[in-house]
Order: C-alpha cells, then sequence, then structure tokens
C-alpha cells in the first residue's frame, strides 16, 4: 500500500476548494456539507493555502477572531507544502510526520487535483480495498 502513487489513494470526492476572500464562516460550511476537515485555497487556480479545522480553532476562535468578516486569506496557511499526484503514499505519511502536517494538497503538472489526509492512514478498509482491487487487476 505504502508503494501506491498518490493519485490513486487520495481523496478526490471531498477535495475541495475556496477563493482566499471566502469567510471562515462560508469555507466552515462548506467543509462541513463535505464532513471534511480541509479547504485548499486556490487563486487563479493557482494554489495560494490551505485551511484545516486546527486553523480555525488556533487562528480564529482562540483569538476571538469574527468568523463572519475573517477571510481565509488573513488566517490560512501559506506557502503550502504540496505533493504531486506521482508520489507515493508512503512518502506523504513521511512528510506529514515530519512537518506535523494532517493535510497535504495533491498537485499534478501544477494545480491541485486532490488532498491526502492522515485519516487516510487511519481507515484499516483502505488496505483491504486496495488489496482487492489489485487482484482483481491482475487476474483480468
Amino acid at each position: 500500500m505504502f508503494d501506491l502513487p498518490l493519485k490513486s489513494v487520495m481523496e478526490r470526492k471531498k477535495f475541495l476548494t475556496a477563493s482566499p476572500d471566502k469567510t471562515v464562516t462560508q469555507a466552515a460550511r462548506l467543509m462541513a456539507s463535505k464532513n471534511t476537515g480541509a479547504v485548499l485555497v486556490l487563486e487563479d487556480d493557482q494554489l495560494v493555502g490551505i485551511f484545516t479545522e486546527r486553523d480555525m480553532v488556533f487562528r480564529v476562535i482562540a483569538k476571538g477572531l469574527d468568523p463572519k468578516t475573517t477571510s481565509l486569506r488573513e488566517v490560512m496557511t501559506p506557502d503550502v507544502k504540496s505533493l504531486d499526484a506521482s508520489q507515493t503514499y508512503g512518502h506523504a505519511l513521511v512528510i506529514m510526520q515530519e512537518h506535523g502536517f494532517r493535510h497535504v494538497p495533491v498537485v499534478e503538472h501544477g494545480h491541485a487535483v486532490g488532498i491526502i489526509s492522515s485519516r487516510n492512514a487511519m481507515d484499516p478498509d483502505l488496505d483491504e480495498f486496495i488489496t482487492d482491487e489489485r487482484r482483481r487487476v491482475h487476474y483480468q
């Protein structure tokens, strides 16, 4: 499983984006609607940041900022570390552990195409599913 490319493991269905001018409240509602913990912040189709549940807690709520008027630009994590879709899942896990990340954007040809999260590593069904899928492909 750890040698799989990120494009086969990443979350595409829960891949959320927002502009840096969106408010924290708007981002929170978007995250709640998809039951996910991060939004990739894009400006002119370029990844400029990431906004996560932790950002909301530590950079907004703990500092007493108003989520209705605070823009993502003010509280997002800028200069995001991203990984190429061809890199391995194992490499992503090492990067997340080394840097304390829970979410890492996945890019392909310079454009965001998904996100990998620490939740992926905790899903015991994922390993079984991937093993079964490999068997199916092998025997076709």
